[in-house]
C-alpha cells in the first residue's frame, strides 16, 4: 500500500509525459559526456584540449542562465523546453556527422558544444518549474522523486551504452543517439500543458530584481550554491576532466563506460531511497549526501582500478540523488512558482560560475604536480566545504513543507 501511495502522482498525465521526456533526454546526455570526452581525445591527446571543449559549453552556460530563467517565468516552461531541445538536437547531430566523417576539429567540437551550452541555459531553469506547476507541493518530494528514478535508469543506459558504442564502435555514434534523443524528448514535451502563470508586465531588469530578492533572501539558499560554486569547481576538474584521462591510461574507455553506468546505478538505488525517506531536514541529508563524493577522488588518486572505481562511482551516484531530489523538493516547497525559475536561474549561475576555471586550468595544474596530487587535495577540500556547509543553522534545520 505504501508503494502505490508513493507512486500515486503518477495518476496525473503530464507527470508521466515529462518524467518521460526526462528520460529519453538523459538516456542520451548520459552518453554524450563519454562520448565527447574521447571524441576529443581521439582529435588531441591533451587534458588541456578536453578542457577547453568543456568549458566552451560551460562559459555560454553560465553567460545566458539568468536570461534563462526570465524568459523561463515569461513564457510557457514546455515551450521553452522544445524549442532548447530541437537545437540541441539538431547542433548535436552535426558534431556527430564532423566526428564520424573524420574532419572534426577541436574548435569545430567546442563551437557546437557552445551552442549546446547556450540551449542548456533555458533548459535547465524551466526544467526546475515543470513539477511544482502540475503538482501540489505535498505530492512534490514523490513527484522529484519519480523523475530522479527515471533520471537514474536512464544513466544507468547511457553509461552502460557509452561503454559499448564508444569502447567498441567508436564516440561518433554515442553523438548521433543523444541527438535523436533529444528530438524525441522536444517531441513528448510538446503535449504537456502546463497552467499559465499571471504576471504583470515588466521588464527584464525587474524580472531579474524579483529573482535576485527572491534568492537573497533566503540564507539557505545562497549559502548552498556558494558552496557548490567550489564543490563543482572540483567535481569537474577531479572526475570530469581528470576521471576520463586517468581512465584512457589505466583501465581504459570500455572501463570509463562501466564506471558511468556503475554510477547510474547508484542513482537509482539513491531514487527507491528517497521514495521512502522523504527527510524531513532536506538539506541535512542532501549534503551529508554529497560527502559520497570524496570516495571517487581518493581511488582516481590511489587505486585507479575499474572495480574501485564501480564501486566508488555507484557511492558518487547514492550521494548525487540525495542531494539532487532533496534540493529540488525545498526549492520548489519554499520558492514561489512564478519566481522559480529565476531563482533557479541565480542558484544554477552560482554553483556553475568556478566550473570553467576547473575545467581551463586543471589540466596544466596536473603537469605541474601531477593528478594524484590534484585528486588527493581536491578530496580534502571537498570535506571541509561540505562540513561548513552544515554547520549554517538555516541549512541545518530547514524543514520539509507538508500540507
Amino acid at each position: 500500500m505504501g508503494l502505490r501511495q508513493d507512486l500515486a502522482v503518477l495518476r496525473h498525465r503530464d507527470v508521466r509525459v515529462f518524467v518521460s521526456a526526462r528520460f529519453i533526454s538523459i538516456l542520451g546526455s548520459s552518453i554524450a559526456p563519454v562520448a565527447l570526452v574521447f571524441a576529443v581525445l581521439d582529435v588531441s591527446d591533451s587534458a588541456s584540449a578536453v578542457g577547453t571543449v568543456l568549458a566552451a559549453r560551460s562559459i555560454p552556460n553560465i553567460v545566458f542562465l539568468l536570461l534563462g530563467g526570465v524568459i523561463a517565468d515569461r513564457l510557457p516552461r514546455h515551450l521553452v523546453l522544445v524549442t532548447a531541445n530541437t537545437i540541441s538536437g539538431l547542433t548535436q547531430g552535426l558534431a556527430a556527422t564532423l566526428v564520424l566523417s573524420g574532419h572534426a576539429t577541436i574548435w569545430q567540437l567546442a563551437s557546437i558544444e557552445a551552442v549546446n551550452g547556450i540551449a542548456s541555459a533555458f533548459v535547465m531553469p524551466a526544467m526546475t518549474g515543470i513539477l511544482p506547476s502540475i503538482v501540489d507541493r505535498a505530492e512534490l518530494p514523490q513527484a522529484n522523486a519519480i523523475a530522479g528514478f527515471a533520471r537514474s535508469s536512464a544513466m544507468i543506459g547511457g553509461g552502460a551504452v557509452a561503454g559499448v558504442i564508444v569502447g567498441f564502435t567508436g564516440p561518433g555514434i554515442g553523438l548521433a543517439v543523444d541527438a535523436a534523443t533529444f528530438l524525441v524528448a522536444a517531441l513528448l514535451l510538446s503535449g504537456l500543458t502546463i497552467p499559465r502563470i499571471e504576471r504583470a508586465a515588466s521588464s527584464l531588469l525587474t524580472d531579474l530584481r524579483e529573482g535576485w530578492h527572491e534568492f537573497v533572501s533566503r540564507q539557505w539558499v545562497w549559502v548552498i550554491v556558494l558552496a557548490f560554486a567550489l564543490l563543482n569547481l572540483i567535481y569537474t576538474a577531479c572526475f570530469q576532466v581528470l576521471g576520463p584521462v586517468i581512465a584512457d591510461r589505466t583501465f581504459g574507455r570500455a572501463g570509463w563506460g562501466v564506471v558511468s553506468a556503475c554510477f547510474g546505478a547508484g542513482l537509482v538505488a539513491s531514487g527507491i531511497i528517497m521514495l521512502r525517506l522523504k527527510p524531513r531536514r532536506p538539506l541535512r541529508t542532501g549534503m551529508i549526501g554529497m560527502l559520497c563524493t570524496v570516495p571517487v577522488m581518493l581511488c582516481l588518486a590511489l587505486l585507479p582500478h575499474l572495480w574501485a572505481m564501480a564501486i566508488a562511482a555507484f557511492v558518487l551516484g547514492v550521494g548525487f540523488d540525495i542531494f539532487g531530489i532533496s534540493w529540488e523538493t525545498a526549492l520548489g516547497q519554499q520558492i514561489p512558482i512564478d519566481k522559480l525559475s529565476r531563482v533557479a536561474s541565480y542558484d544554477m549561475l552560482g554553483s556553475f560560475i568556478a566550473g570553467p576555471v576547473g575545467q581551463l586550468t586543471v589540466g596544466y595544474v596536473a603537469v605541474a604536480v601531477g593528478t594524484k596530487a590534484v585528486e588527493l587535495y581536491g578530496a580534502a577540500l571537498f570535506v571541509l566545504i561540505t562540513v561548513a556547509t552544515l554547520v549554517v543553522p538555516s541549512v541545518w534545520n530547514l524543514r520539509r513543507v507538508d500540507l
